[in-house]
């Protein structure tokens, strides 16, 4: 009886930044939980990738190769799809410097994927979902991928820490204007996960060591806890949880 609320079948999730990394591991535990996944990336060998795994769980896939932060083209992909009724707001990116010596060009850009391309995404989705017949009844769920350093502070991450911290609030403000929908709003929050985006971090000898004695559960996220964090929420299982952060940091901000 319990285990039917985790049943996704038939729904259509929307995920972003979907060809590597966290963006493909999301949309991959989706679709072995049923749910027909549109895929979008800036690269179309690795969506085509991607799409070709997701296949495999019999459901369907479709996938846009667009920079999220081209709102024309962005809005024309979500406006010309039939439903949605999950969002992973996942596209991000980061640019690590002391705050000192942060280039405004690199603010500005980590600022329009990490915020403004994210708000623009949430907002084009969220009014489709109201559109759809029935959406009280079904409900709806948007996953905004927030970090660890949406809720503390870190060395180099200025901007980073500004972005995360932003996408909080957002996600708090969208639960409550968006619950008389039955449309759910959270947040997950990773710890440093192994992805192609962060390994190239962890090849610094000391700031992996660094970063290891902060989290009390002594190990990375792997993709897989992140993603199985986005099911959940993606599910009726969390149908009562809204505006809140699931962290997935090994205890990283318990401290």
């Amino acid at each position: 009886m319990f285990l039917k609320k985790y049943n996704l079948k038939n729904k259509t999730a929307v995920v972003t930044g979907a060809g590597k990394g966290l963006g493909k591991a999301c949309a991959i535990a989706l679709a072995e939980a049923g749910v027909n996944v549109v895929i979008i990336s800036r690269t179309q060998k690795d969506l085509n990738k991607v799409s070709k795994i997701i296949k495999k769980y019999k459901v369907k896939c479709q996938s846009f190769s667009c920079d999220v932060t081209n709102y024309s083209e962005i809005k024309k992909i979500i406006n010309n799809l039939k439903r949605i009724d999950i969002l992973v707001n996942n596209a991000g990116n980061n640019i690590p410097s002391h705050f000192t010596k942060v280039k405004t060009r690199d603010m500005e850009y980590i600022v329009k994927l990490n915020t403004i391309a994210t708000f623009n995404l949430a907002q084009l989705c969220a009014i489709k979902m109201i559109k759809f017949k029935n959406r009280k009844k079904i409900g709806g769920s948007i996953i905004n991928m927030s970090s660890q350093m949406g809720h503390v502070g870190g060395p180099i991450r200025s901007v980073y820490n500004m972005t995360k911290f932003g996408i909080e609030g957002l996600t708090k403000s969208m639960s409550i204007d968006l619950a008389k929908n039955n449309i759910r709003v959270n947040t997950v929050a990773p710890t440093f996960v192994v992805t192609p985006m962060t390994s190239k971090f962890f090849k610094n000898k000391k700031f992996k060591s660094e970063t290891l004695n902060n989290i009390p559960l002594g190990r990375f996220a792997e993709l897989s806890d992140v993603a199985s964090a986005v099911v959940f929420l993606a599910s009726d299982a969390a149908s009562m949880i809204t505006g809140t952060s699931l962290l997935v940091d090994g205890g990283w901000t318990a401290k």
